[in-house]
Formats: C-alpha cells, sequence, structure tokens
C-alpha cells in the first residue's frame, strides 16, 4: 500500500509510544495496520497485538483486512476466529486481535509490540485502564524494543491528550494528519460534504486532526489557542495588572502586560497556598514592575489563612495599588465581558507562560445550572483573569428609556 510521509513515520517509528492522530479519512486505521505488517515482516518471530475498542470492530476491520493484505502480500497465514481471534504464520508467529471494551479481559499472554486503533473513542477512564493492561502484556523480548502504539481520531481533551501532550513523558511521540492528506484515497466529494455537515469546532477535530472540546455548552466556545495566542511576556519595570481569586492552597493570579491598550496575559500562578504566599511570590517575580491587582471584591470580608486582616487589606498594606468595585459583577456579566474580547482577538494569551489559562479557556463547561463548572479545578484561574477583564473591560449595558405610547 501507498502511504503518505506521516503514515511512513508512524509505521516504521522505534519509539516506545508513537501515536497517529487524525481526522476522519486521514488513514489512520492503514498506518497502524501497516506498521503491523512491518514489524511482522522484519520481526518474524514475534508476536503482535492488535487492539480495537469493540469485538464487532475486530470482526469487521482487523479479520477482514489483515487477511487481505497478507494475500497481497502472499504470505502464507491461517486466520482464526472465535473467542480469541489471530492470524497464526507458519513458523513466524501471529497477530493477535483484542477489544479494549472490557479491559479486565487483556490478559493471559505476551506480545512484543501492540497497537490501539481508535483508543481515544473510549471513554476516558476506561481508555486509561486498557492502556495499563495493554503495556503489561508487552514483555516478549524482541531484537528492538517493545513498543505500544496508537491511531486514533482526537475526542476532545481525553485520554491521548493527556499522555501525548499535556503530560507527555519521554517516548511518547505524536504524528498528526488532516483528511486532506490523504484526499487521493477518498470519494471527490467527501471533505467538502463533512464541511458542510459539522459545525467548526468539530471541523478542527475530524478534519484537521486538532485536540479541541468538542462538548456542547462550552463556556469559552470562541476561544483558540492559535487565534488568542502571543509570545509576549513580562517587561521589567513596565506596570502590571494582576487578576486575582482568593482561595487557601488554591490561589490563582493572572498577569496582565497591556500592550498596545489591549489585555495580554503574559504569566500566571497558581495553587498558590494563600493571600500572604502570592504576596511573597509576586514581590519576588516584579521586584522592579508597578503592581494593579484586580481581586476577587468578596476578599473584603474573607480573611486569608493565619492573619486577622482581609485579603483586599494585606494587598493594601503591601503597597499594591488595588482596583476592585464594592462588590463583583454578576457572574454572567463577567463571562460576557471575557467572550467579547476572546471573540474579537483582543484578548491573548501566551501558552508558555499560562497553560493552565489556555487549557481552562478551552475546557470549562457548564453545569447542569448553567453556570460555569466548578469541579473539575478550571474555574480559578479563569475567576483571576476574570475579574481584571470585567473591571477595565465591562461588558456596555445600554440604557433603556420606557416612553408611554402616543396613540
Amino acid at each position: 500500500m501507498s502511504l503518505t510521509p506521516t503514515q511512513k513515520a508512524f509505521a516504521t517509528s522505534r519509539e516506545p509510544y508513537p501515536c497517529f492522530v487524525g481526522g476522519f479519512g486521514s488513514g489512520k486505521t492503514a498506518a497502524a495496520i501497516a506498521r503491523a505488517m512491518a514489524l511482522k515482516a522484519h520481526f518474524p518471530q514475534c508476536d503482535i497485538a492488535y487492539y480495537l475498542p469493540s469485538f464487532p470492530l475486530v470482526e469487521d476491520i482487523a479479520m477482514r483486512r489483515f487477511p487481505e493484505l497478507c494475500d497481497r502480500k502472499g504470505w502464507a497465514y491461517k486466520a482464526r476466529g472465535g473467542t480469541s481471534p489471530h492470524i497464526e504464520f507458519p513458523n513466524a508467529g501471529r497477530i493477535m486481535f483484542r477489544s479494549m471494551s472490557t479491559p479486565a479481559s487483556i490478559v493471559g499472554y505476551e506480545v512484543a509490540h501492540s497497537i490501539c486503533d481508535e483508543l481515544d473513542t473510549m471513554p476516558v477512564a476506561l481508555a486509561r485502564d486498557a492502556w495499563n493492561k495493554i503495556i503489561a502484556r508487552n514483555r516478549q523480548k524482541c531484537p528492538i524494543a517493545n513498543t505500544v502504539a496508537v491511531a486514533t481520531t482526537p475526542e476532545g481533551f481525553g485520554f491521548v491528550y493527556e499522555r501525548w501532550v499535556k503530560d507527555r513523558k519521554p517516548g511518547y511521540v505524536l504524528f498528526r494528519a488532516k483528511t486532506m492528506d490523504n484526499a487521493e484515497h477518498l470519494p471527490a466529494d467527501y471533505i467538502e460534504n463533512l464541511r458542510n455537515s459539522y459545525p467548526s469546532n468539530l471541523l478542527s477535530a475530524y478534519l484537521d486532526g486538532e485536540f479541541v472540546n468538542l462538548a456542547a455548552g462550552s463556556v469559552y466556545p470562541a476561544f483558540d489557542r492559535n487565534l488568542n495566542a502571543t509570545t509576549a511576556k513580562v517587561i521589567e519595570a513596565e506596570p502590571l495588572h494582576i487578576g486575582m481569586d482568593f482561595n487557601v492552597t488554591h490561589g490563582a493570579a493572572v498577569v496582565h502586560g497591556p500592550r498596545d491598550g489591549l489585555p495580554y496575559a503574559v504569566d500566571a500562578s497558581t495553587e498558590v497556598f494563600d493571600t500572604p504566599a502570592m504576596i511573597a511570590l509576586i514581590r519576588k517575580r516584579y521586584p522592579l514592575n508597578s503592581i494593579f491587582i484586580y481581586p476577587d471584591a468578596s476578599g473584603n470580608n474573607r480573611k486569608s489563612q493565619n492573619a486577622s486582616e482581609s485579603d483586599i487589606s494585606l494587598l493594601r498594606q503591601a503597597r499594591f495599588t488595588v482596583c476592585a468595585n464594592p462588590a463583583n459583577p454578576a457572574v454572567k456579566d463577567r463571562v460576557l465581558s471575557m467572550n467579547k474580547i476572546i471573540e474579537t482577538r483582543e484578548y491573548k494569551v501566551n501558552p508558555d507562560t499560562c497553560p493552565t489559562l489556555v487549557e481552562s479557556l478551552e475546557q470549562q463547561p457548564y453545569d447542569k445550572h448553567g453556570e460555569p463548572d466548578k469541579t473539575g479545578g478550571l474555574d480559578h484561574v479563569i475567576d483571576a483573569a476574570g475579574y481584571f477583564v470585567a473591571y477595565k473591560f465591562p461588558v456596555v449595558k445600554r440604557n433603556v428609556t420606557i416612553s408611554a405610547l402616543r396613540l
């Protein structure tokens, strides 16, 4: 079979955990099968396991496509179905096919290499459990190091995003592909039909192979880590405008360095123990900058840990300029203010210095009551940014005059 450069790079990778992420029709399964066949050709005595999300997919994809390819290559083999389907090669081991739907059943055998097809379509907890079971099976000796590969469509910020992007460790290598890369193998109108059928966020995932928020009811749906990105960083001695959310052990601050009057998030701190610790951190990081704090207005009443003063009074004692209204704006007004400058691309975030803010803007959903969800830990840093934005860039409310009708 002819492969694209990305497919070939994935199929021949010797990294421990290569992952091919692509849109619909980008050739993920073709790349995964090519990898399995290449490993079997180069290391015939090594057994390979090929995993799919369900047993029907094992029958529809693996047990159909692998024999077809073996026939095309002229390889001698025996295909065996039943509860333990596999292809057996004379004096050359086998390729086993298994479902990932029941991780507890991934026991009782060992292989040298594994390939997981469409791992990210599974719920995160189930995918994680299956992955842990699969890597435990990879202990058969082979002339090269054991590998576990993945080929999948990106399904939001799921298991693959967590393992290959957010918390990536050495050996976890990502190969990206777009549907367009494989256009010559698709019907002429396939891509156009997808464009006409899906909203933009789904197109980013299912055509471009991007990790995006696929959940309905995203609080900040227009945020785009590319369009709202900046490389700007803190400049020594410039005024800094810091939005701050008070929380014991979860304090958050987002530092804005305005550029041409526009709000640029250039640094951030999260998981700070309390307000005194936040003050010390700000003094240490920005000793030459003038500091303007835009805090949670309820900090006038809230007492910080180990202190009799309120949080806001502590900020004033630190000689920071505190900018706060008597009360916080309504949550919906703060969200509207944020969304307004996000949609116009006036709000920029440095993803290198503010990764948690980027993640939270991408992922925070609404809860069942229609409020921004606070159970996933994504709220603190967004709240901090929102206090600054709502103060400096409030949504302008129109005054409406009601007059009597003249009849």
